[in-house]
């Protein structure tokens, strides 16, 4: 490490800025406004109050559930503790926490970039952006899931492509381990890892630009590739085993990550409509109204859930930043913020479309990753808040386009200076 340091002087002072810029930015912003207190935030207070004073672990309600995750609310009561001995206020000790948090994200980011790319100038730019992208300045204000949970993905995913390239069982280890971890802060990254070990498997079977392997040969890599998986499949459920009993002996019921499902229920509404009366819910649980309403949608209306459950929720999703739980003043560390997290949107779209023809590049993995997710959150009510996770993708992404077009613009240029 000093060696490279010692080589690569000019990058590791260009790192260093970026990051003592971040830094200030996320300090400025802490000590510059007034931050609101979410809804959510407010009953995970409550929760964490509950846990603390009576033992119970309970989300809205005074008996145990199980309705959500247990990865943020055992953050937030460690965090409770720690400022109760310390005296000082547990929530704006929580947001300073969280600035560490981002900064070692930021770190991740470059990491995955490189990873992705092999490309030094793509993981610098990418590095850059998500220093200044203004959603993770502004969610270290939230005390909610966001910042932990693409901190703890991140690390999953730096994890997961570092174990396909060496392909060492430890490794698929560690990154199984790192998503039980993500899932018990968010859940809805459980099911990743499985086609990011099939696309995996496509490339290791088809490395050679030919395609041409043997039977034998596919069949050792099958073997090897499935291991790997079930591997980080164990190691995910080891990590989420002590969630799984607690609700066995608590509840009496299994629940494989949380039961709330009013966000499958909400996500039925179209341009969010909750006065649309398209089934009677009396007498229904949330779950069994969720389904009346899609059965019911896509028979009697179908063009306008068709909208509904692709481009509408699409737009809902992606086309704006998430605020975190708002402030007053608004920060604004530049103006026209908004812009950029629109040309970041829509011009990642180009790489997306281009690694679907260049599926072997190891960048591929993070198109799997925002299209699956992309997948899943259709499922769901859209909020601005779920693309925050995977805005570092769209990030690097885009960073790898602008150097891809940089690159092109100046090999032009060098051709007509020696034509």
């Amino acid at each position: 490490m000093v060696e490279w340091v010692r080589k690569n002087k000019a990058w590791t002072i260009a790192i260093v800025l970026i990051f003592m810029l971040a830094l200030w930015l996320r300090v400025d912003f802490l000590t510059s406004v007034k931050h609101n207190i979410s809804h959510d935030s407010k009953y995970y207070d409550e929760m964490v109050h509950r846990l603390l004073d009576e033992g119970i672990y309970a989300y809205k309600e005074e008996v145990p559930n199980a309705r959500v995750t247990p990865g943020y609310p055992l953050f937030m009561t460690g965090m409770y503790l720690v400022a109760d001995q310390i005296g000082v206020e547990p929530f704006p000790l929580i947001r300073w926490v969280q600035v560490l948090i981002s900064m070692a994200t930021l770190i991740i980011i470059y990491m995955i970039a490189m990873q992705a790319t092999r490309n030094k100038w793509v993981a610098i730019v990418a590095f850059f952006i998500s220093a200044i992208y203004h959603p993770f300045i502004w969610a270290n204000g939230a005390v909610l899931t966001e910042t932990l949970a693409l901190f703890l993905l991140m690390a999953y995913l730096s994890m997961q492509l570092y174990a396909f390239r060496t392909e060492r069982k430890r490794d698929a280890a560690l990154a199984g381990i790192l998503l039980g971890l993500t899932v018990l802060v968010r859940a809805e990254f459980l099911p990743i890892f499985v086609p990011l070990y099939g696309v995996f498997l496509l490339q290791k079977w088809y490395k050679k630009k030919s395609g041409v392997q043997t039977e034998v040969s596919k069949w050792a890599i099958f073997k090897k590739v499935l291991l790997m998986g079930v591997i980080t499949g164990l190691c995910l459920s080891a990590t989420m085993l002590p969630w799984w009993i607690r609700n066995v002996v608590s509840l009496n019921e299994f629940v494989l990550t949380a039961s709330q499902s009013n966000p499958f229920k909400a996500g039925t509404y179209p341009n969010k409509d909750y006065t649309d009366k398209i089934v009677d819910p009396t007498g229904l649980t949330q779950d069994e109204v969720a389904w009346a309403r899609i059965k019911a949608g896509f028979t009697q209306q179908t063009w306008k859930y068709v909208k509904w459950y692709t481009v509408g929720k699409l737009k809902y999703t992606y086309t704006h930043m998430f605020f975190g739980s708002g402030h007053a003043p608004l920060y604004h560390a530049y103006p026209k913020v908004a812009y950029l997290h629109v040309l970041i949107i829509y011009s990642t779209i180009i790489p997306l479309l281009a690694l679907i023809w260049r599926w072997r590049h190891p960048a591929a993995m993070l198109a799997v990753v925002i299209f699956v997710m992309t997948m899943i959150r259709l499922v769901f009510v859209p909020e601005y808040r779920y693309n925050f996770t995977v805005m570092p993708l769209f990030i690097i992404l885009f960073s790898w386009l602008g150097i891809y077009i940089l690159q092109k613009i100046w090999a032009y240029i060098e051709r007509r200076k020696t034509a």
